[in-house]
């Protein structure tokens, strides 16, 4: 998998008027630039914040991701939670999850 390039491009985008140009006007071109898997560019493509947050996209960076797309603070949270049902757990980065959907972390 390929974090790394999904954070970058995450990172570059939230920052980055010409990648936000791009992202616009070619975004199959644009994500060439960038080391993705094939689900991570469909995920983008799609707008999936859920599928994102599953990969292991740091949440700051998703967040900024989200509210570029116009998705509202409540949404972006119900798309990561939604995803974690759709998808399964996180699979990677700083999210993964180590317990069960139904198991508690520390008594909450």
């Amino acid at each position: 998998m390929s974090l790394y390039g999904l954070q970058k491009f995450l990172y570059e985008l939230n920052r980055d008027a010409r990648v936000q140009e791009r992202y616009r006007d070619d975004r199959a071109a644009l994500l060439t630039q960038y080391p993705l898997t094939d689900e991570e560019r469909a995920a983008i493509e799609a707008g999936d914040i859920g599928l994102i947050y599953v990969l292991g996209a740091n949440g700051q960076l998703l967040m900024h991701f989200a509210a570029y797309l116009g998705m509202p603070w409540a949404d972006y949270i119900k798309a990561m939670r939604d995803g974690i049902v759709t998808h399964g757990p996180v699979r990677a980065g700083v999210y993964t999850m180590t317990t069960g959907m139904d198991e508690k972390v520390a008594g909450v």
